[in-house]
């Protein structure tokens, strides 16, 4: 068993991000080394475990120890998800298999966003086990939105405050991809997709962030669409300022825990020709507010 004795949390230096060393993630957690990694997580929102080898059915039963698992999105061609004999598995990966990708996303680059904010039940969690990395590229990058909503200006704060929301698109992925079912719209006020607040309060550490989502068809409810752009364009420039952004650079057997409530993330994109390879949990949360 694991033992909260062996942990240790070693802080990037950066706005958000630590690793947790000394842990062996094959075997079970006991409740205090559980504990200790949660209120690690909640502290810096991405923790990072380096020199894991994980079965899938290990990748979930850690997921487990933090709440109840999303099951991953089904592949339009089967109708199944990527794993059926694990449906809270998803697969993040540009290799083909007879004609068709094995998971998702493919190799471009996905831009800044926060996971899955396009449902009105966004999850808490995400967690990233890698498998197969390319020679170069496909960093992943993180910002803090506690840090971006503090550091809006008077101005956008009192705009922010005032009670905006923003409805988040649902019809497009942060690849870029049309999702299955969807058709192209060209004016952000007619995406469909959930309506949440522009900064929400986290409803664990009930500190306020930002909660932008995707720029891409992004649309602030009420406002001529100008105003609406340009005030998003002011949120986004804060929310990615280089000051609050962690980057990580992938190893096999690292796996990665961020907090989707608190950050917005982007992978950067690598060559076609090199394999990519990672699992990807996702835990349930709840409508932001």
């Amino acid at each position: 068993m694991s033992t909260i004795t062996a942990l240790r949390v070693q802080p990037s230096g950066k706005a958000l991000g630590a690793d947790i060393e000394g842990i062996d993630l094959s075997q079970p957690l006991d409740e205090d080394t559980a504990a200790a990694i949660r209120n690690a997580w909640l502290d810096h929102l991405v923790l990072r475990f380096r020199r894991q080898s994980l079965t899938l059915e290990q990748l979930e039963r850690f997921s487990a120890s933090f709440g109840q698992m999303d099951k991953a999105p089904i592949t339009p061609w089967t109708g199944q998800p990527h794993i059926p004999d694990h449906p809270f598995v998803a697969v993040m990966s540009n290799i083909e298999k007879d004609g068709h990708p094995i998971g998702s996303l493919g190799n471009g680059e996905a831009i800044w966003h926060t996971d899955m904010s396009y449902k009105d039940d966004c999850p808490s969690a995400s967690i990233l086990y890698s498998v197969e990395i390319p020679p170069e590229g496909g960093d992943t990058n993180f910002a803090n939105m506690y840090r971006a909503y503090e550091n809006l200006t008077a101005d956008l704060r009192a705009r922010v405050d005032a009670g905006l929301m923003c409805k988040h698109d649902a019809s497009t992925n942060s690849a870029g991809q049309r999702r299955a079912g969807f058709e192209g719209v060209t004016d952000p006020r007619e995406v469909p997709g959930a309506i949440h607040p522009i900064a929400r309060t986290h409803p664990e550490t009930g500190r306020k962030a930002l909660f932008l989502g995707r720029r891409r068809n992004a649309y602030l409810m009420g406002l001529d669409l100008d105003e609406s752009e340009a005030l998003l364009d002011a949120l986004w420039d804060t929310a990615t300022d280089p000051t609050l952004v962690w980057s990580q650079t992938w190893q096999v057997g690292d796996m990665l825990m961020w907090d989707n409530r608190a950050l917005i993330h982007h992978r950067d994109a690598f060559e076609a020709t090199d394999r990519r390879l990672m699992y990807r949990t996702q835990l349930q949360g709840g409508k932001p507010y």
